[in-house]
């Protein structure tokens, strides 16, 4: 059974290597694997071949319609489309580019500061939209001529927008949190809650990688010119709506004032209130926010469902059982084993999508998780978990930068397509250090993204 599981995460590679959509490659492996084992097993019990064919197929079918009912029918999946609302209407009511001009007006006239005015913006945009892409895409657009004007280096230019973008997988709310959340069956809010305070001082280490890159080559991010005060307090008046907006969601799942549900409800009808009120919601930018967000929305689920699909199918395999205890007989420790884990999603992610490794990975890495104990408590085994989520988290951040893949660096390279691919990959390593940094400081203090949660009020 054990080889049948490697056979079934190789053909499901080697479709993903052809281009195969993630989530119908899953469906299709779950399916045929599903197939193959339970006919498998009830062959060896004495059944006949017809029988156990059979026998096999109606497990796979009832799987695949059972899962699909599940995953489509899950209440707290609301908070998908919610929060892809949410991030469309803020782009259109231009809460986008008012984050943006607030961070200028107070850090644009530093050396590096139209950089570090992006990484803030990113920051402040991953707050409302939970999208790396939709961040990258959208700040993009608003710093990169900013930085052409004032003749930054290419490399620090588009590497603070392809680094700054991935913020909106780390930042609350966070698509990838939510699928984790639902694959390890964790609370939305507490992993949301448990992504603050890393968010935070991963966007602080991005500003420190971007000065001492402008330390070393002050040529590379020229300060601009100072606003004066009365410029400031406009911008920063105007970027309130955002405030109230990210304040009311995030504080309300904190307070357990609002599920997480109820919370990207209120945050995607109070960022429809400043676009109707800026008056920026004409019918066609209305019916292409509403597209943009079924298809996402769409994307998201069909993933979801896959993910059903295919886990049930290596808990047949009793792979990842042998994995467990393979990877808890070697003699290096939990953190010798938590290192390999990590490096291994290094090596994916230079050729894997962010969401798509995080489906493929979970159902297989954490069994091993939950047998170590990485000095958490026995009765904390929930902090655990929601720990070890933003640790994927991030080193799915640092693949979506890493080459060749780098999904964020494409998504620049469209924007600014007169910059080399290599000047971009260039620009991206010292925000890559950074996040390394941020991994080894999430190990050695592990309360840097639990303490949140457990303060949690319900």
């Amino acid at each position: 059974m054990t080889a049948l599981g490697v056979l079934g995460l190789l053909c499901l590679f080697l479709l993903l290597a052809l281009r195969f959509p993630v989530a119908l490659a899953m469906i299709l492996i779950g399916v045929v694997g599903t197939i193959v084992a339970t006919a498998n097993r009830f062959l060896l019990l004495g059944m006949s071949s017809e029988q156990a064919w059979a026998r096999g197929l109606k497990t796979a079918m009832s799987n695949l319609s059972g899962e699909t009912f599940e995953a489509a029918s899950n209440y707290n999946l609301l908070v998908i489309p919610m929060f892809v609302l949410m991030g469309n209407l803020a782009g259109v009511s231009g809460m986008s580019a008012d984050l943006f001009t607030a961070a200028y007006r107070w850090m644009g006239h530093m050396k590096g500061g139209l950089a570090s005015a992006t990484i803030a913006a990113c920051a402040g945009f991953a707050a409302l939209s939970g999208s790396s892409l939709a961040a990258a895409i959208t700040m993009g657009r608003v710093a990169l001529p900013e930085m052409k004007k004032f003749k930054y280096a290419d490399s620090l230019a588009t590497g603070s927008v392809a680094a700054g973008g991935t913020l909106g997988f780390l930042i609350p709310p966070s698509g990838g949190m939510i699928i984790y959340a639902v694959l390890t069956e964790q609370s939305i809010g507490r992993l949301f809650m448990a992504g603050v305070i890393p968010g935070i001082l991963m966007t602080l280490l991005f500003m420190a990688a971007i000065y001492l890159t402008v330390l070393r080559r002050p040529d590379a991010g020229p300060p601009g010119p100072r606003a004066s005060w009365p410029e400031r307090r406009s911008a920063t008046l105007a970027a309130l709506p955002f405030v109230a907006v990210v304040g009311l969601t995030i504080g309300g799942m904190y307070t357990g004032f609002f599920t997480p549900v109820e919370a990207s409800s209120v945050g995607a009808f109070l960022t429809l209130l400043v676009a109707l009120w800026r008056r920026s919601l004409a019918f066609r930018a209305l019916r292409e926010v509403i597209l943009q967000t079924v298809k996402a929305s769409a994307t998201v689920f069909l993933i979801i469902i896959g993910a059903f699909i295919f886990i049930p199918f290596m808990s047949i395999t009793e792979l990842p059982g042998q994995l467990v205890s393979l990877m808890t007989s070697l003699p290096i420790g939990d953190y010798g084993i938590l290192l390999i884990i990590i490096l291994i999603y290094m090596f994916l992610g230079m050729f894997l999508e962010g969401i798509a490794m995080l489906v493929l990975t979970i159902p297989v890495v954490l069994p091993i998780i939950a047998a170590l104990d990485f000095g958490f408590d026995p009765s904390m085994a929930d902090m655990k978990m929601i720990w070890f989520g933003i640790v994927v988290v991030i080193v799915l951040e640092m693949g979506m930068i890493s080459p060749p893949v780098g999904l964020n660096v494409f998504v620049v390279k469209s924007i600014a397509p007169g910059v080399p691919m290599g000047q971009i990959f260039r620009g991206i390593w010292p925000f890559w250090f950074a996040m390394a940094f941020m991994l080894l400081l999430l190990t050695l203090f592990p309360q840097i993204a639990i303490f949140l949660p457990q303060t949690m009020v319900g």
